[in-house]
């Protein structure tokens, strides 16, 4: 029986061509009906490759393909698999972590300075031609970024690459986390304390049922009327609704989002706001970054089937 890979996502911009030379796979997302497809090649499927921003590997999705044997997730976060249903079926999973730190971090620096120095703002002003017909913009002040303080929720290698681009910007860095790191930062013992004493809180955790709505809007409100939300983790992580009140009332500066709650679905309200900027989850979108995470994606599967081995396993 040819050994199928049911392919939820196209792997760009390498593609699945070095795949296609070994296994049977299956382009899911250009089928008709992916669901009617899964079950017509349920026994032979034995892969599956996905992204979070993929249809969840579900506890059902394990369950209907009996010789599944590896998940290989294009991304660091598999917070879209049912973990616990791998790991009773003796699925592995896989995911790339490392690959996307640099620029994971560079996004989240951006958006920092995007939603403080009003660059989206400005750049809208001239596309619409108000400069020329009403001359430099009078008032149109931001905030610089130097000597503020940066509060990183999670200080793992994402948090710390932000850290690093952030002192080079002359900002005074804390962070908080589960317990202290071995790191030359002050560490403070939660997220409302941190937010207090932040002029950026920048969200760079995992997403665990820990961290589901952690930034509510009593976090927000300690942040304050001149502190600004940076979110490159997930969406879970903030409650989107506390957020919009937040945003409103000006209870927070503004906030840089690349990440939302119920994607591709971002709130209309946040649309129309002056002080949000909205990026549609592409932290990793490079082509170097994403032809790298393509590689290892590949390179998981080949070494499972090989020599039952993965470079970078979770389950």
């Amino acid at each position: 029986m040819t050994k199928t890979i049911l392919a939820f996502y196209h792997l760009a911009p390498l593609g699945l061509d070095a795949l296609e030379k070994e296994f049977r796979v299956i382009k899911l997302w250009q089928e008709q009906d992916p669901e009617e497809t899964i079950q017509r090649y349920r026994d032979s499927a034995v892969g599956i490759i996905c992204w979070p921003n993929t249809p969840p590997i579900s506890r059902r999705v394990i369950e209907a393909l009996p010789n599944l044997e590896i998940i290989s997730q294009f991304g660091v976060g598999y917070d879209n698999i049912d973990i616990e249903a791998a790991r009773q079926r003796e699925v592995v999973v896989c995911n790339t972590p490392d690959l996307v730190t640099n620029d994971t971090a560079d996004t989240a620096l951006g958006l920092m300075l995007m939603v403080a120095r009003r660059f989206v703002e400005a750049d809208a002003y001239i596309r619409v031609g108000k400069w020329e017909v009403g001359g430099s913009p009078k008032g149109f002040l931001g905030h610089r970024l130097y000597g503020k303080t940066v509060g990183i929720v999670g200080l793992g290698r994402i948090g710390a690459a932000i850290s690093k681009r952030a002192e080079a910007f002359g900002c005074t860095i804390k962070y908080t986390g589960r317990s202290p790191k071995d790191a030359p930062y002050e560490f403070v013992q939660n997220i409302k304390e941190l937010a207090q004493q932040s002029d950026f809180l920048v969200l760079s955790c995992s997403a665990t049922p820990k961290t589901i709505g952690v930034v509510n809007l009593e976090v927000m409100e300690a942040l304050g009327p001149q502190g600004y939300l940076v979110n490159i983790s997930r969406g879970s992580v903030v409650n989107e609704e506390d957020l919009l009140i937040a945003l409103r009332n000006k209870s927070i500066a503004g906030a840089g989002l690349d990440v939302f709650e119920k994607e591709p679905y971002v709130p209309e309200a946040m649309k129309t706001m002056d002080n949000v900027v909205l990026l549609p989850h592409i932290g990793t979108a490079t082509y170097e970054t994403r032809a790298e995470m393509a590689k290892l994606v590949i390179e998981n599967i080949r070494l499972w089937f090989q020599r039952g081995e993965t470079l970078t396993r979770v389950v």
